[in-house]
């Protein structure tokens, strides 16, 4: 994808359009644009943190790698900055990312990006929602892992692919069986049987990876009771 003009890109984030035309020349001068593949890697794990990671579009998915076993902590849909908390709190990255889809990625320089937040209130404020944002859906995330079962996991990232992601109740799974294991910290042979038994009893229709809800209301109470 050939790089748009921070001043005409579209796809800016709500704090980018608070930034004045000389902040956002500023921007310009200290943003790479790179496109990435599915599989691609963006970030990863212990290494330097130089940057603000901006996904401009595309699908991605963030995980840790553990003691025991890697975790996928979230799936992210752009626009969105990646894992704000990261790129501020340490000097390495606390995470790795990679694409799940084609993926359009902008990497701002930490101390310019740093310097709008001193200097622009608005952009500040911005960046304190999208914060915010960030920790109650991680908060969400943890309740729900920590007091659910298995199939209320499973039923969790169906509903939330259908409408976080896709806005459609019909999709292709865009992650692999262990990564829905990963993602809903369980064992692949757990998720590809709770998928089965939902198949079986016709909550959803399973396709290869592509997946319909055909009884949403009774997906969502097992969502609900777990």
């Amino acid at each position: 994808m050939e790089k748009t003009s921070c001043k005409f890109c579209t796809l800016k984030s709500a704090a980018a359009h608070t930034l004045k035309n000389s902040e956002i020349g500023v921007l310009e001068n200290n943003c790479a644009q790179v496109d990435f593949m599915p599989g691609d890697n963006i970030v990863r794990q212990n290494s330097l943190s130089t940057n603000v990671v901006y996904i401009k579009s595309g699908l991605v998915k963030v995980h840790i790698r553990g003691p025991i076993r890697e975790r996928i902590m979230k799936i992210v849909k752009a626009p969105t900055y990646l894992c704000l908390p990261s790129s501020f709190g340490d000097k390495v990255n606390h995470f790795s990312a990679t694409a799940i889809e084609s993926t359009s990625v902008c990497f701002i320089d930490v101390t310019v990006f740093k310097q709008f937040i001193y200097s622009n209130g608005d952009f500040a404020l911005q960046i304190i929602l999208d914060l915010s944002k960030g920790e109650l859906q991680s908060l969400h995330h943890c309740l729900n892992n920590a007091q659910k079962q298995n199939i209320g996991r499973v039923a969790d990232a169906i509903l939330f692919f259908a409408h976080e992601i896709y806005n459609s109740t019909t999709f292709v799974l865009p992650i692999s069986r262990q990564d829905l294991a990963d993602l809903t910290g369980i064992t692949r042979e757990s998720a590809s049987r709770i998928l089965t038994d939902f198949h079986n009893e016709k909550i959803v229709e399973i396709e290869g990876k592509k997946i319909s809800i055909t009884n949403e209301a009774l997906l969502r109470q097992i969502s609900e009771k777990g």
